[in-house]
């Protein structure tokens, strides 16, 4: 099983080292086929670990020693347990899709094939993420698919930067570095909780500092776990280190798909349900209620922003923010597996909507804004299908038992906030569920219903001879997994619970809310379909502005993201800048070159001055050796008479 752990971790590698080789070169289809089959090569390899995992137990291989430095002893290994081999599982299959996807999307971009190496290396850094088995390992993945998103989110470093009014994200290269630096920030307080780990334990192994945690202050267990938190609010973009995520949207959709969906910002909730032996402990139960309760926030938060958004891909993107915060508070009231549970379900049908949203700007010419669509069902039969069953799974329609893959992950995760006794947070994740299936068929509704108004509001149509159109077919093919998964999903939630608690803490209902559940989910329900039904009586048959509501604080609050960037740009970008160019002018080249300057100077002139005594003339050496031999009497003169 050993080569397979190899297999699965290197596959990704070796077909990004062989897309860079064709990085610089034309067009090469033969990247994209090489680079899609050994992602695929590597989803059945994490299938067949899956298998063996599931029946044979966890497989731990140490590949190498890897840092050797007195007591610090950090080899370079991988564990393949139920947590890591779902996330396996899950990466694999949705960056194979992507792959796929990404041949016909990225068809006719000049650099296709640096394309498909960035791609596979962001694969590979977030697999040696979830596989390694340590915190040191984890980070190094952290940090891999923290570089590897900068270069795909800026993949387009071309276009120039415009003002906000005009594209909120500014440009690729603005938004690219937004979410380099705002990780590095929440990175610093991941690096700070693992010197705190190591200092106390001398280990940064899984298995040895869980194991010890028992032993330690409970301080040090509070640090620890608030710092590696921070590091997964960068990651999982939760409040304030959000607004990076759908600036993001600037990068290729394909990205967005596998970003946004399965892999980074993911691995903040990930490290959370990883290091569950922590947040477990009762000394450190108001950090993890901390984590629900900023997780619930940061799901209506999310949630009220995709309200008014006109951007395809930006609702979809706050979607995502949105159903992260869903995570956390499942994870932060100690449902580790249902989080999980929802993290694996989520990809699905987050990926098929992000690659549907790409089927639609690529047949709109690279239009987004879904005030400018209408009537698209007639001509993309297939994506409004995959769109209408992702909306579906995404607004947890099903009762009874029967229903869509975020029925079931979903709503466990409302129960749970019912049955912790935190009866805000279940009430806020309730309204947010309704406000969810709203926005999910908003779009639906103004993208393929009503009427088309992208013959006269989009100037590439305006003159009757284009029109939209459908993908390839093959990319229609390769997303159909993903369709099937969003709707089936949820039926494996009992298989699941039972492979995933052989590591994760099992986590069971009271029998009050066993009682009552039905009744809770009567509730989700009826918010979810009282959404859905909101939505079609405002928008199934066409958009009809209302300029009074446009224009109110509420809407114009919501539609500039209650104001966050324009503030974090006026608060801290903005004056940073002042602050670096009024230090650049008045200290770096007034004190600091000036210094330099000053120092090179007297060098100089020293030389010059000194340079004079070299004449070549044999008298003029022997006068001034008499005159350094008298100097030198003198002075051995004046110490004998001291003396």
């Amino acid at each position: 099983m050993e080569n397979y752990v190899y297999i699965a971790l290197f596959a990704p590698l070796v077909g990004s080292l062989f897309a860079a080789l064709f990085a610089q070169r034309p067009k090469t289809p033969l990247v994209g086929i090489v680079t899609s089959a050994l992602l695929l090569v590597s989803f059945v390899a994490s299938v067949i670990l899956a298998i063996h995992v599931m029946h044979e137990g966890p497989i731990h291989v140490r590949m190498m020693d890897w840092i050797m430095a007195g007591d610090m002893m950090i080899p370079f290994g991988f564990i393949v347990d139920p947590v890591s081999v779902t996330m396996m599982v899950v990466v694999t299959l949705v960056s194979t899709v992507v792959h796929i996807y990404s041949n016909g999307y990225m068809d006719h971009d000049k650099s296709f094939n640096r394309f498909f190496s960035y791609l596979s290396a962001f694969v590979f850094s977030m697999m040696v993420l979830v596989m390694s088995d340590n915190f040191l390992g984890l980070f190094i993945g952290w940090e891999g698919v923290g570089v590897c998103s900068w270069l795909l989110i800026g993949f387009w470093y071309h276009k120039p930067d415009v003002s906000r009014e005009e594209n909120p994200s500014i440009s690729p290269s603005w938004a690219a570095n937004e979410a380099f630096i705002m990780n590095r920030i929440a990175d610093l307080g991941m690096l700070v909780g693992i010197f705190i780990l190591y200092w106390n334990v001398g280990s940064l192994q899984y298995d040895q500092v869980f194991a010890a945690l028992p032993n330690l202050d409970e301080g040090i267990l509070v640090a620890a776990a608030v710092f590696l938190f921070i590091g997964a609010m960068g990651k999982s973009a939760q409040f304030p280190l959000h607004t990076w995520l759908t600036d993001a949207m600037e990068g290729p959709t394909p990205v967005s798909a596998l970003i946004h969906a399965a892999t980074m910002v993911t691995a903040g909730v990930f490290l959370v349900i990883r290091a569950h032996p922590l947040y477990s402990m009762e000394a450190v139960h108001w950090v993890s209620y901390f984590i629900a309760s900023l997780g619930t926030f940061v799901a209506i938060f999310a949630a009220s922003m995709a309200l008014v958004n006109r951007d395809l891909k930006r609702i979809i993107a706050f979607s995502t923010l949105s159903q992260l915060g869903y995570m956390f508070a499942a994870a932060g009231l100690g449902a580790y597996w249902i989080a999980l549970f929802h993290l694996a379900a989520h990809a699905f049908f987050k990926a098929l909507l992000f690659l549907g949203a790409g089927n639609v700007m690529h047949g709109m010419h690279d239009e987004l804004d879904i005030f400018k669509m209408g009537g698209l069902k007639k001509v993309m039969r297939w994506t409004y299908l995959y769109m209408g069953l992702a909306s579906l799974a995404l607004s947890g329609i099903g009762i009874a038992g029967i229903g869509f893959a975020g029925y079931f992950s979903k709503d466990a995760i409302i129960e749970v906030a019912f049955n912790e006794h935190t009866y805000i947070l279940w009430a806020v994740l309730v309204i947010t569920a309704g406000m969810t299936a709203f926005y999910s068929f908003r779009q639906v509704f103004l993208t393929f219903h009503g009427d088309e108004r992208y013959k006269h509001e989009i100037e590439y149509f305006k003159d009757g001879k284009h029109q939209p159109h459908e993908m390839y077919g093959y990319v229609l093919w390769a997303m159909a997994p993903l369709a099937v998964l969003a709707v089936i999903a949820g039926f494996f939630k009992d298989p699941f619970e039972h492979f995933v608690t052989q590591l994760l803490p099992e986590y069971h209902m009271s029998e009050h809310t066993h009682h009552i559940a039905w009744a809770l989910g009567l509730i989700v329900i009826a918010f979810a379909v009282g959404g859905i039904i909101l939505a079609y009586i405002k928008y199934n048959r066409g958009l009809k502005r209302d300029p009074k509501l446009e224009s109110s604080f509420i809407y114009r609050l919501l539609a500039n993201q209650y104001y966050i960037p324009v503030f974090y740009e006026k608060a801290i970008t903005k004056p940073y800048a002042e602050l670096s160019e009024a230090l650049w002018e008045e200290v770096d080249q007034q004190v600091v070159d000036a210094t330099v300057d000053g120092i090179a100077a007297v060098v100089e002139s020293s030389g010059d001055t000194t340079r004079k005594l070299q004449t070549g003339n044999l008298s003029d050496y022997l006068k001034l050796m008499g005159g350094g031999a008298l100097v030198l009497g003198l002075i051995i003169l004046a110490v004998a008479m001291q003396s």
